[in-house]
Parts: C-alpha cells; structure tokens; sequence
C-alpha cells in the first residue's frame, strides 16, 4: 500500500489484541475512540493480566490483576467499546502458542472482525532509547497468526465450528507502534477520549495522567502535522482483502 494511501472503508466490526492492560490506550485509544464514536462496534481483547505491573514487591499480584481487569473495563466503557476481555496468562509470559491463538480465533469469530488492531511485532527497537517489550512483539505475532492462518480457514480449530462459530476473515490489520508507519490517522477529535480513558488505569499512573497527556500529545501533534491535522496517530496498515 502506497504511503498514506486509504485502505478500503470498513464499517464492520474491529476486535484490538494487546498484551497488556493499558497497552491498548497509549497504542491505538485514539481509533479505537473514534471508529466507535463512527458506529463500528469495537471490542477489545487482553492477552496477559499484568499482575507484574507494580514495583511494590509486597503488591498481591491477584488483587492486582483484578484492578487491572477493572480499569480496563473503565477506559474501554470511556472509548465507547463493545466489550473487553482480559485472559489470565500471567504477565511477562505471554507465548505465541495454540491455546493462546484459539482464543484470539475464537474472539475474531464470535464479534465478526473485519479489521483487527495490534502492535508491530517487528518493531524492537525504538532509536537508543527502548526496546520493545516480548508481551508486546507477541501479542502482535498472536494477532496476526490468529487472522491468517488461523479464523478464515476452517481447518484450524475446527472443533469452534462445531459449537455454532463461523469462520471469519480479517480484512485490514492496523499495527500501531511501527518503525515502518503507511497510515497517519487524524485522531483530533478524539485524543482526549484516549487520554481519559488512559487515566482509568490509575494503578499505572503513580504521578498522575499529566506526563502521559504531554508526552503523547507531542508526539500526536508531530505526526498530525505530516498529513496536515492537529493530533493523529501512525500505523502499519496491511489491506488483507
């Protein structure tokens, strides 16, 4: 696809895949946000439980995993999401197995995705600066093998159909957090939905929202200036139709 070029109008429904609570917000909250705002019914889909998040060694990590599922809940019902889903596999060992991608086949199914938002699995390394979480490169592998091969063909994960599911093929992949961006989207309406919806996940944000707000405005208003609009966030985009 051509740099910038408008993948084919999607009006179905979309199901995000990330590893973390959280992870969705700072990566994508800002479409998310605004294709629910549109009509398109959005669901969102947690591979970990992020009962690591803390530094506090003497934090319960089950009562953390359950805040973490109740703020997930909280900033989904602030972006105007279908559903939200966490799974319980423990933080920091999220793996690109079967039982992970029936999950996510059987997700992509039931809601009926056409498009299907994640992370750039083969984006590792950020300047000098970072290095790509494995949770995240992951669950953007998960995502991807989950749409293909996986919920379009019916030969994987059979025993789905015979509960009543349908195959379902996924016609557009957004990956958010590119080193190889094709799509600026103008999210200007629709920034602050993604920062409210951030702030829900309190117990990540131990000096407040602010340094989020001003981090990720700058960096939205950077990009909406290639495409000429206010705020806007960057993606892969594969057209899978």
């Amino acid at each position: 696809m051509p740099e910038d070029a408008e993948p084919t109008p999607r009006t179905g429904p979309a199901l995000a895949v990330f590893a973390h609570p959280d992870d969705a917000e700072i990566c994508a909250g800002g479409v998310m946000a605004k294709w629910a705002s549109a009509g398109r019914e959005v669901h969102l889909l947690i591979l970990t439980n992020g009962d690591r998040g803390s530094t506090d060694p003497t934090a319960s990590r089950a009562e953390l995993a359950a805040t973490r599922r109740e703020e997930t809940e909280a900033a989904a019902e602030v972006m105007g999401l279908a559903s939200a889903r966490v799974l319980s596999t423990h933080d920091g060992e999220l793996e690109n197995t079967s039982i992970i991608r029936e999950a996510v086949t059987r997700r992509i199914r039931e809601v009926r995705a056409e498009t299907v938002v994640s992370c750039d699995p083969t984006a590792v390394f950020f300047e000098n600066r970072y290095y790509n979480h494995s949770d995240h490169r992951t669950a953007g592998w998960i995502a991807l093998d989950s749409c293909f091969p996986g919920s379009g063909n019916p030969h994987f994960f059979s025993e789905q159909l015979g509960e009543g599911l349908r195959t379902q093929d996924v016609f557009d992949v957004w990956l958010g957090w590119s080193n190889e961006p094709n799509r600026t989207e103008d999210v200007s309406g629709f920034f602050d939905a993604k920062i409210q919806a951030l702030a829900r996940h309190a117990s990540q944000l131990t000096e407040g929202i602010r340094f989020w707000d001003e981090t990720m405005r700058r960096e939205a208003k950077a990009s909406g200036a290639k495409i000429g609009v206010e705020l806007a966030e960057e993606f892969r985009v594969l057209d899978l139709s």
